[in-house]
């Protein structure tokens, strides 16, 4: 520790660490040139790192340097309950393998403290048209999940430094924004910023706060818990100056699906980006969060805001402590990062953003990023002529969907509210949503619900049928619900274009249901309006809604509720004091209770939780990289839903199938998050994607077949993925996968690298990587390749009937050498020899990598004695 650096705060009885001057006495003036960023990352190195790590570390920094690793400490691990719980389940199963080698399991603990909130196990089985819509969906929840609920309510006396928010409470990024981030950490009488990773790649949602919050993998977040250093090297620091101030009528998620678009093509993949300028200045957090949620679908790691006078309101608007706010605002000021002492802040890059050339947005099909103004939906093919029937049958693009559902737009007052009103509006002129719609309403947090009431809309949203069914992440998750099983079979009977609309981040094919095939999102007033429209096909801002009372026509624009409404309405309604009534006693966290055994009593039929394998069998051999068949080549932008979907499991899938054998009944198969404590379901999901398009699966037209299907070689059969999968286990066959760029985008699910390593896939060569899922990979002992550019599958016509293999010293970032037999087309063997670069990207990855995986990794150093 370095003590010259000690000192008081002033007027305080804390201590704090004065980076100023440890960044001054490398070089002088340096300082108030850094980001933001670089700013708390200097911070922790000053407080946590050994003088001579600090001082090449600091020199780094000052630089903007990214040629050596330095440590990362976050000071908390956030979780939602599948990863959360499939981490927890991985140290339960480290115990035990602990404990059959000699070692006390009970040592065995997360050291950072770990906060575990349960809120992606609930499907939206009764919409919000039914006024019990909550209570009958939490006893489903609790039913379903009862192997699961059992595991966790073990770990929070099992485990130390783990607190545990159950189920019914709100979704783990909207908890954390108004209540578990303190913005500054107050540890033995020192303060310092809070930061924070979270097994979800929404956690940048704290960004808003100026808090450094990153989503990372399962894995990532177990070598955090288990308290070694997350190593990283100081990422690309980009500014964005947002300027000009939003239209009249322009959201938030307006603003945001726009940005997204914009960053997308800036190619910000892995930056922390900083967002300032007078844009920035005036957004509330709410707004700015609606922004920070947004952060994997535009590619980056985090999207911080400086700490302001809003940051100050905000904290006092969520019921925080007078002593902590004033805390916040003091240390921020003596440290730099308060938003008035970042205006000398040098960025190598700077991306200007224009607020005042928003418009009013959607974005779809398929892609957060793929952004239509509604003045151009016509001319985009997305709307068009609206069918006229009086046949009660639906139309086509109906709506089967419309959900108000997501932390990226729950956890901001301005949205709902303008939702509320909307209804309000609706209401009066006599509108309906139309009768096949499935409409929903999941607020992130129980406070929402206090203040809508207080706001007197609560009951027009209800009149609507966008009642509350739950307070947890569920749409966006692909946790939708049954349909009504008439509107299910007319959609099957007719071939039925159907889509789903909903206020969440994620709308990837076959995500939000398995019968709407495609998804948009849109901002929560915007949800309710294609409810009453009911059909994509409708011109959101041109068509007719519907007819007054006086036969007067309906448009958009006369139910859309105005800024002036839409403020006045939060100013009045929203509270400290429901913030405080919601969280004071959800935090009372009872810790009294002890558990019986540090070794949990695994179930031998659950099919939720069970003993991870990942000290036994084929993970427990050596990995040859030799003579590797390919079990897939894919193309770009293949996602963690590819890899691991997480939707509702069907009867004829393979999951589904071991399901029924396993006698769970149908309407109690949930989703696949929810089984990821269970890798005998879990490892039936690898690429179980009705929408994958694997390149070796070819129809006699020379197109690509849709859907989970792999070509077993060589014998060149087609058959199911899960099958194929089989077969090459049965054979001990290692495997490999081809793919194109953003390999591993989407939600940081551990299961994406876990199901294909449990298949035998030995490496993954792709154009490139999302950064938490090759992290993910590394942990699983599966070698991430990287082409180098100019290279890829089509200029190397790839077919699937190679054999694979690599040879080459495993260094951070070496050129290895990717070895490809095959037969050329008279008969001839051939080898070709492709350079690649081994996205091993640091040492700490490469000792992780060579153990076999992140656990594998702990277990050896907690054995030698390293680690205690």
């Amino acid at each position: 520790m370095n003590n010259q650096y000690r000192k008081t705060l002033p007027d305080t009885q804390l201590e704090y660490f004065d980076v100023r001057q440890a960044v001054e006495d490398i070089q002088p003036g340096a300082y108030d040139q850094l980001p933001y960023t670089s700013k708390v990352l200097a911070e922790q190195l000053v407080r946590r790192c050994e003088p001579e790590i600090l001082t090449e570390s600091l020199q780094q920094l000052i630089e903007r340097l990214q040629t050596r690793d330095f440590p990362w400490y976050p000071a908390r691990v956030v979780c939602h309950d599948i990863l959360g719980q499939t981490a927890l389940v991985d140290l339960a199963g480290l115990r035990d393998a602990i404990a059959e080698q000699g070692g006390d399991p009970a040592k065995v603990n997360p050291v950072v403290p770990t906060q575990l909130i349960v809120d992606h196990s609930l499907a939206v089985e009764y919409g919000g048209f039914d006024p019990d819509a909550f209570e009958k969906n939490r006893a489903i929840e609790d039913r379903r999940n009862e192997d699961r609920f059992h595991f966790i309510n073990w770990t929070k006396t099992a485990f130390k430094n783990v607190d545990v928010i159950p189920a019914g409470n709100g979704i783990m990024h909207q908890i954390n924004l108004e209540k578990m981030s303190p913005v500054v950490q107050v540890r033995d009488g020192v303060a310092f910023p809070d930061t924070c990773v979270g097994t979800d790649s929404h956690t940048p949602h704290t960004d808003a706060l100026g808090v450094i919050s990153i989503g990372v993998g399962g894995l990532e977040a177990e070598n955090v818990m288990l308290g070694r250093a997350s190593w990283m090297r100081l990422p690309d620091i980009i500014g964005v100056e947002l300027v000009g101030q939003r239209q009249p009528g322009i959201t938030a998620t307006d603003i945001v699906l726009a940005l997204t678009e914009f960053l997308r093509k800036e190619r910000v993949v892995g930056a922390y980006l900083e967002f300032f300028g007078e844009g920035a200045d005036s957004m509330s957090v709410g707004d700015r969060a609606t922004i920070s949620n947004m952060t994997p679908e535009y590619g980056a790691t985090a999207a911080m805001f400086y700490i302001d006078q809003n940051t100050i309101d905000y904290l006092r608007l969520t019921g925080r402590e007078p002593e902590q706010v004033q805390l916040v605002e003091q240390y921020a000021k003596q440290i730099g990062l308060w938003a008035e002492q970042m205006k000398e802040a040098v960025y190598p890059k700077v991306l200007r953003f224009d607020l005042s050339q928003v418009t009013r947005n959607i974005a779809g099909p398929s892609n957060p990023h793929a952004r239509v103004s509604t003045s151009d939906l016509k001319a985009k093919g997305i709307a068009g002529v609206v069918e006229q029937r009086d046949d009660g049958l639906m139309p086509d693009g109906a709506v089967i969907i419309a959900a108000i559902t997501s932390c990226t737009n729950t956890s901001n007052p301005r949205n709902t509210v303008a939702a509320g009103l909307l209804a309000r509006k609706a209401n009066e002129l006599g509108l309906t949503r139309k009768p096949w719609v499935k409409s929903s309403f999941a607020p992130g947090s129980k406070a929402a619900a206090l203040y809508l009431e207080e706001a007197g809309v609560l009951e027009d949203l209800e009149k609507l049928g966008f009642g509350i069914v739950a307070y947890a992440c569920t749409t966006c998750n692909g946790m939708s619900g049954a349909l009504d099983p008439a509107i299910q079979q007319e959609i099957i009977d007719r071939d039925l274009y159907a889509t789903a609309v909903l206020s969440g981040n994620r709308n990837f094919d076959g995500r939000i249901h398995p019968y709407a095939k495609q998804a948009f999102l849109a901002s929560p007033p915007l949800v309710i309006a294609y409810a009453i429209a009911g059909t994509i096909r409708f011109d959101i801002e041109n068509d007719v809604l519907g007819h007054d009372q006086a036969g007067n026509l309906i448009y958009l624009k006369d139910i859309w509720p105005s800024d002036e409404e839409i403020d006045e309405l939060v100013a009045r309604s929203v509270k400290p004091e429901q913030f405080q009534q919601v969280y004071i006693p959800m935090f009372n966290l009872d810790r009294s209770e002890q558990a019986i055994s540090p070794l949990y009593n695994w179930r031998p039929q659950s099919t939720y939780i069970r003993r991870p394998p990942y000290w036994e069998g084929a993970l427990a051999a050596p990995r040859t990289l030799a003579n590797m068949r390919p079990l897939a080549i894919l193309g770009d932008n293949i996602t963690t839903d590819h890899l691991s979907p997480s939707n509702a499991i069907v009867r004829d899938s393979a999951a589904g199938e071991y399901l029924a054998k396993m006698g769970v009944p149908e309407e109690d198969f949930n989703s696949y998050a929810t089984h990821r404590g269970d890798h005998l379901t879990a490892q039936r999901a690898t690429l179980a994607n009705p929408k994958l398009y694997n390149e070796m699966v070819v129809r006699s037209d020379g197109t690509i077949k849709q859907g989970s299907k792999a070509r077993v070689e060589p014998e060149g059969e087609v058959m199911r993925m899960w099958e194929a999968i089989e077969t090459y286990m049965n054979r001990k066959q290692p495997l490999i996968i081809i793919a194109g760029k953003d390999y591993g985008q989407g939600s940081s699910r551990d299961w994406a690298a876990k199901g294909v390593r449990l298949a035998g896939v030995e490496a993954i060569v792709a154009e490139g990587f999302e950064r938490i899922h090759r992290t993910n990979l590394v942990g699983m002992g599966v070698l991430p390749l990287e082409f180098k550019p100019g290279t890829d599958r089509k200029t190397l016509k790839l077919d699937g009937t190679e054999l694979y293999s690599v040879i080459g010293n495993i260094a951070p970032r070496s050129t290895l050498t990717l070895v490809i037999e095959r037969a050329t087309e008279d008969g001839k063997e051939q080898t070709i020899e492709v350079p690649v670069t081994c996205r091993l990207d640091t040492e700490e990855e490469v000792s992780v990598y060579e153990a076999g995986g992140v656990l594998q990794r702990f277990a050896q150093d907690f054995l030698e004695g390293s680690i205690a």
